[in-house]
């Protein structure tokens, strides 16, 4: 639970309640102050000064003040610090403390994800200064500026924060915020029959037919609206089984993602072509995915120089096409795309394994040390489209975002310049030739883009549907005395 460090949407949730950035989306998806209270952009954008709340206290009483947002950023740029997220602060060319509420930001040249960036979770200087934030008790006893403080942490069970009775923007309503930690998702929506959970992101069976009934009616609202992200099959493209761009093509013809979406989504969703989410101005609809066409994938697998065998499978020099797919524990939509896909293969001669890993273990042991053949899983993405992160080729090491390994000169170069144009016409016209070339290339598997499908009991009020879902207002949702079920 250290902002910088985490990676998976799971620590981002949890560190979204502790922490604060800078800078901040609010429900329409517009950037607005968290931390600063405003700001300033001059020399064409190349400068930013940021004026920092007064008065702001780290949940141990201490006052929040610039040098916090400096130690912070030094730490962002640390290379002994296994960030992922260096990128964007490795171009600062200056960082300035000008007092103990105001900063300056200079870059060298404009940048045009500057502004968005400093949304990252700020850290207490005076409780982690001569500590190694790799391996270090606080990420397990977090401290930060947020509307809930930390309260304990079960592992495998439980995480329970308290609400910040001095939080700037007023004390949270909701007194206590539990995380259990469930990695089944058949147990999970056991536990929200039995009202032992209030939140949730359901499933599309669940949502069409499992909550359809006069008790899920009366205890619950469900929400449903399209979300920044998309779930692809990932290739190592370490692995010489994967480095033939024919190969990845071919599987693309071999799978049907509209089987895919009517048959896991149940509908709800839409087919994705490429890094940005089809919602995204960034996204580049003039690139269609190509149709379910096992007999071309059969034709490009051939001219790769794979040949059925005599039991079906196909083979190279003595050697099957074998591959094993894992995903993540919890989610049955992806195990279920991933029986689709392997379906779909061994029908044209790929014989694949599946293997589901409990999410912790997943990502620490799997992902982030690229010890995989292939991996099912998603992108939750910013509405800002700067994926430098998860595609330059710069950002391939342990722990880093493009554990694919993809790497493009060109779309090296591209993202780049998309960093440094203003005028968003012109920065469509950059993203939308990656989006052109990442799916030329097919380092990975579009899929889709699952509708989010949340569920809250119905006692909870305040809640309000925007562009940036339903939780942008966490702090104002508030139950009536009369239907609270607990006291503390």
């Amino acid at each position: 639970l250290i902002p910088i460090l985490a990676s998976d949407s799971a620590s981002s949730n949890v560190c979204g309640l502790i922490y604060n950035g800078l800078v901040k989306y609010d429900k329409d998806l517009i950037l607005k102050g968290d931390l600063a209270e405003s700001w300033e952009i001059e020399e064409d954008g190349r400068r930013i000064i940021f004026h920092l709340r007064r008065g702001v206290k780290w949940h141990d009483g201490m006052p929040f003040t610039a040098a916090d947002v400096e130690f912070t950023y030094q730490k962002l740029i640390d290379p002994q610090v296994r960030t992922p997220y260096s990128s964007d602060f490795e171009r600062v060319e200056k960082f300035e403390v000008i007092d103990d509420f105001t900063v300056s930001v200079t870059y060298p040249e404009s940048f045009v994800p500057a502004l968005a960036s400093w949304g990252m979770g700020v850290m207490p200087k005076h409780l982690l200064a001569s500590e190694d934030l790799n391996q270090i008790s606080f990420s397990r006893a977090p401290i930060g500026t947020g509307p809930y403080m930390f309260r304990r942490w079960n592992t495998q069970e439980i995480i329970e924060l308290i609400a910040n009775p001095e939080y700037f923007e007023g004390p949270p309503k909701l007194k206590r915020y539990f995380f259990r930690v469930i990695p089944d998702p058949a147990t999970m929506f056991l536990e929200l029959q039995n009202l032992g959970i209030d939140y949730m992101g359901l499933s599309s069976l669940q949502y069409q037919r499992q909550t359809d009934n006069d008790f899920f009616r009366d205890n619950f609202r469900k929400f449903r609206y399209q979300g920044f992200n998309y779930t692809y099959l990932g290739y190592n493209l370490r692995r010489p089984l994967f480095q033939d761009q024919r190969i990845r093509q071919a599987i693309n013809y071999a799978v049907d993602k509209q089987e895919i979406i009517s048959g896991v989504l149940l509908g709800l969703g839409s087919q994705c072509t490429g890094p940005f989410a089809p919602r995204s101005w960034a996204y580049n609809q003039e690139v269609k995915p190509v149709p379910y066409d096992p007999e071309r994938a059969g034709l490009l697998f051939s001219k790769a120089g794979w040949t059925k065998n005599r039991e079906g499978w196909l083979e190279k020099d003595g050697k099957e096409f074998e591959f094993t797919i894992i995903t993540n524990q919890g989610n049955e939509d992806r195990k279920r795309a991933a029986e689709i896909i392997q379906k779909r293969l061994a029908d044209v001669g790929v014989r694949v394994k599946i293997k589901v890993i409990e999410w912790s273990a997943f990502i620490s042991e799997f992902v982030d040390k690229h010890k995989f053949d292939a991996v099912l899983l998603g992108w939750s993405l910013t509405p800002d489209p700067d994926v430098y992160d998860i595609w330059h080729s710069s950002k391939t090491g342990q722990g880093q975002l493009n554990f694919m390994g993809f790497n493009n000169p060109e779309v090296d170069e591209l993202l780049i310049q998309g960093r440094m144009v203003f005028d968003q016409e012109e920065r469509r016209k950059i993203y939308n030739r990656i989006h052109e070339i990442i799916y030329e290339e097919q380092p990975c598997l579009f899929l889709f883009t699952a509708d989010s499908l949340p569920i809250l009991h119905n006692r909870f009020q305040g809640i309000k549907v925007a562009p940036a879902g339903i939780e942008h207002n966490i702090i104002e949702w508030w139950v009536p005395g009369e239907r609270q079920r607990y006291r503390f």
